[in-house]
């Protein structure tokens, strides 16, 4: 029989380094933590081969004095929580007083610190389990941890390190992460003596641009919103932006990056009805909140939390997003939106449909002052000249202007006081009648419009038993389908907002919908999934022509529609194309 032993603090701490050290960019992560902890203004890390060779992070905050240089490299010694009370309520990103101990135990490491009112810094430095003295050293006021030789102590761990340019990209994605929680804070990186990153003292929105992009900053809907003692901040950006992987997804609580899964389902629901297919959306987001709300004391990396009020939090979130993206203006008056962007699609010509019925669109008179001097008459017509003339005063043009004709059968063009408008008429008007549908749902008030004349179809047995067995959910939807036989439906009311559809395909559709997902989903986790597929069965269609009034109506009801900027499928339903723009293309005052 084995006798039980306690382990050596050496072999502990290499054990801990196992989850607290998974490679470089771990313990980059605990150091500029500390760093930021110490309320550093200004941060340098030099990295060396990724950060295997070496990684230093040298800082300006409040330092270390000569007699706690060694606590701060022994285990569970911390100035950051001194009581369990202390731990449940935690401000600070470090607290465990783990991180400098268990990277010491798997590199070669040197702490050199200085408070202000000492005449010099100290020094002390650790190989294994040797500790020197401290030692007078030369350096202001602040820190600088030295990491040399990450795991030259145990190779089984070494070995799995990545190439070089693998380790430095995981660094420098620890490292951006931090800076965009600070952006106050300026920021230096380094690597194999080359600068990759200096960042300046900014506001948030600076050093968001400064490291995702201008892009990214110019199609974000920014957001503020507080309930109770929750404030959510930052930029959401708008579904044109859409990613296909997850890498620009930063959120943050009091200051603190997480990866929880019900902030992740909370965005993902607010993002739901405008993003298109596997795409992911792209945030830089703040929560602010009382710190006894939230436990970080969960794992080792303190990446995962838990909240005491879950329910309350995700709903917070999920309205907060969902209010900034439904908002009509965030999509209609984005700060520079141009047609570069990865969601850049080719559109084919659907063949002429054989039904074309009136588009439900009000038609009101536009001002005929426009068309006026845009083509000497009240209205545009087809086949006749374009010439550009100036508009009135912006304040009089609306977002997405007024309506010059179509093109193809598919696109309206428009003028507006910025330049040419381009919108997918059936992506638009898909999104106008899903939203009236959802409003109507919500509020109760969709109305039922009878059919002059039933609509009989052959049905099989099993939309038979469908129509019969789902009359109630039908009738809420604004339907009714009756049998008239075994083999044969009719369709004698539909939605009034839906008058115009093809009743027969859209009866077929919403039975299919309730027959794969039962009538306890639809109207619930389905709603929105049949609510869109029922407006894509009136949404105008391609090569229908339109009359100037209904594309002119089409545009102000897209002012005023939430989330018009996306079809219910996430693509993009219009792009501006600016003066300037358009005088580049043809290399105009060149």
């Amino acid at each position: 029989m084995t006798a039980i032993r306690l382990l050596p603090d050496l072999l502990i701490n290499q054990i801990a380094a196992g989850e607290v050290v998974e490679r470089p960019a771990s313990a980059l992560k605990e150091l500029l933590e500390n760093s930021l902890d110490a309320k550093a203004t200004e941060i340098t890390v030099q990295l060396t081969q990724g950060g295997i060779k070496l990684i230093r992070v040298a800082d300006n905050g409040g330092g270390i004095s000569r007699d706690d240089l060694p606590l701060a490299l022994a285990r569970h010694a911390t100035s950051k929580i001194t009581t369990l009370e202390d731990l449940q309520k935690v401000a600070s990103l470090g607290f465990r007083g783990e991180a400098l101990a268990s990277i010491a135990a798997v590199s070669r490491l040197m702490l050199t610190s200085r408070i202000p009112t000492e005449k010099h810094a100290w020094q002390i430095q650790v190989e294994g389990n040797h500790f020197s003295q401290p030692e007078p050293a030369a350096f202001d006021a602040g820190s600088m941890v030295e990491v040399h030789d990450l795991y030259f102590n145990t190779p089984a761990r070494r070995k799995f390190l990545k190439t070089e340019a693998t380790e430095f990209a995981h660094c420098e994605e620890i490292f951006l992460r931090l800076a965009l929680s600070r952006a106050a804070i300026g920021f230096t990186l380094q690597h194999n003596g080359k600068v990759r990153h200096h960042l300046r003292p900014a506001d948030t929105e600076q050093r968001i641009a400064a490291i995702l992009g201008q892009e990214f900053v110019q199609t974000a809907a920014f957001i503020d919103e507080q309930a109770a003692d929750l404030r959510l901040w930052g930029a959401a950006a708008l579904p044109t932006y859409s990613r296909s992987s997850r890498d620009t997804q930063y959120f943050f609580v009091n200051g603190r990056f997480v990866r929880d899964k019900l902030i992740a389902h909370a965005l993902r629901e607010a993002y739901r009805d405008v993003l298109h297919l596997d795409r992911h959306p792209a945030f830089v987001l703040f929560l602010e909140m009382s710190p006894d709300g939230v436990d970080v004391n969960v794992h080792p990396t303190k990446t995962e939390v838990r909240f005491h009020d879950s329910r309350a939090l995700h709903q917070f979130i999920f309205h907060a997003i969902n209010k900034a993206l439904a908002s009509p203006h965030q999509e209609l008056l984005p700060r520079d939106q141009g047609i570069g962007s990865e969601n850049q699609r080719t559109v084919t010509a659907s063949p002429a449909y054989s039904r074309q019925s009136t588009m439900p669109l009000a038609t009101a008179t536009q001002p005929p002052a426009f068309y006026q001097t845009l083509f000497g008459t009240g209205a545009p017509l087809r086949g006749m000249p374009v010439t550009a003339v100036p508009l009135e005063t912006e304040t009089e043009i609306p977002p997405l202007g007024f309506a010059l004709g179509q093109l193809l059968g598919i696109y309206i063009l428009a003028q507006n006081a910025r330049g040419l408008i381009i919108v997918d008429m059936h992506a638009a008007h898909e999104r106008v009648v899903y939203e009236k549908l959802k409003s109507a749902l919500d509020e109760h008030t969709l109305s039922m419009q009878p059919l002059l004349i039933p609509v009989t179809f052959r049905a099989d047995s099993l939309e038979i038993t469908t129509a019969e067995e789902s009359s109630a959910i039908l009738c809420k939807l604004g339907f009714e389908i009756v049998a008239l036989s075994p083999t044969a439906l009719a369709v004698r009311a539909v939605p009034t907002t839906l008058k115009d559809a093809d009743a027969v395909q859209l009866a077929r559709a919403v039975l299919r919908e309730i027959r794969e997902f039962g009538a306890s989903q639809i109207l619930t986790n389905r709603r929105n999934q049949l609510l869109s597929t029922m407006a894509c069965h009136t949404a105008v269609r391609a090569n229908r022509m339109l009359t100037v009034p209904e594309m002119n109506a089409l545009l102000r009801e897209m002012e005023v529609t939430e989330r018009s900027g996306q079809c219910n499928h996430g693509r993009p339903t219009w792009f501006e194309i600016n003066l300037a723009d358009l005088d580049k293309m043809f290399m105009r005052g060149k």
